[in-house]
């Protein structure tokens, strides 16, 4: 299975990553994508961006060597209520948001706890990814979260970091709820998580998951960047001449 696709990749905006946007993109084009998601952390994530940040990215050019380049945020869910860490104000304007549970960001709870915090978010209008779902410092009712994705039209991230270098523990958890989204027909969007541009479009142990548990290709975001635009298409998130718009200067 090939991806057109990196739904998930930080710049030096994060913090905590080495890369910026450009050279994420010229990654992309040399590894033969033809979009990313410039998905830099929220404003809680210690050395994170302001929140202006992420109004601010309109600059962003729509196309950077050939490679679509989607707005977006990797929102960081903060309580039980599903609170994200940016206004809607801002969040209306992006062209894809991602959210998730953090360290420094989100306390931790109960099994319960976690789980009514994800679904919440999931409740958000704005959200189209729940990531990383599989961390076990945050551990989920993964039934109740995979069947509440499905009925709130979220899509399920397969995060390969959370298989290669972060989040150790991870597998176990992914490997359940990818066959848990398998057997329900979840929708699930591949993310590389690169905090650096060699790992832009870095699917392989997510690809191997993914294979492994027997998950369509018709359920998989990514596949085509006329797919996802399709998709944010159907959730108000039209891009503006996306395919046809002027490519950056190099």
């Amino acid at each position: 299975m090939k991806l057109e696709v990196d739904t998930h990749c930080h710049t030096v905006a994060s913090g905590h990553a080495y890369s910026t946007v450009v050279e994420n993109a010229r990654a992309a084009h040399a590894k033969g994508l033809k979009m990313i998601a410039i998905t830099d952390h929220g404003p809680s994530m210690p050395g994170g961006p302001h929140a202006y940040h992420f109004g601010n990215l309109k600059v962003l050019p729509r196309q950077i060597d050939g490679v679509l380049i989607l707005r977006g945020i990797e929102a960081n869910i903060l309580d039980c209520d599903g609170t994200l860490d940016l206004p809607e104000k801002y969040l209306e304007s992006l062209d894809i948001v991602l959210a998730g549970f953090h360290t420094h960001c989100y306390p931790g709870g109960t099994v319960e706890e976690n789980t009514r915090a994800a679904i919440n978010a999931m409740k958000n209008p704005y959200v189209d990814v729940l990531v990383h779902p599989g961390n076990p410092e945050f551990p989920i009712d993964i039934d109740k979260v995979v069947e509440a994705a499905v009925e709130l039209g979220v899509h399920i991230e397969i995060n390969n970091s959370s298989l290669t270098v972060s989040r150790r523990g991870s597998e176990k958890n992914c490997l359940l709820i990818a066959k848990k989204a398998a057997k329900l027909g979840a929708k699930i969007a591949v993310g590389s998580d690169a905090h650096i541009c060699f790992d832009v479009g870095s699917f392989e142990k997510a690809l191997k998951l993914i294979e492994e548990v027997g998950i369509p290709e018709e359920n998989i975001l990514n596949t085509s960047a006329e797919k996802v635009l399709s998709y944010l298409k159907s959730k108000g998130k039209e891009i503006p001449a996306a395919c046809q718009g002027p490519e950056a200067k190099k």
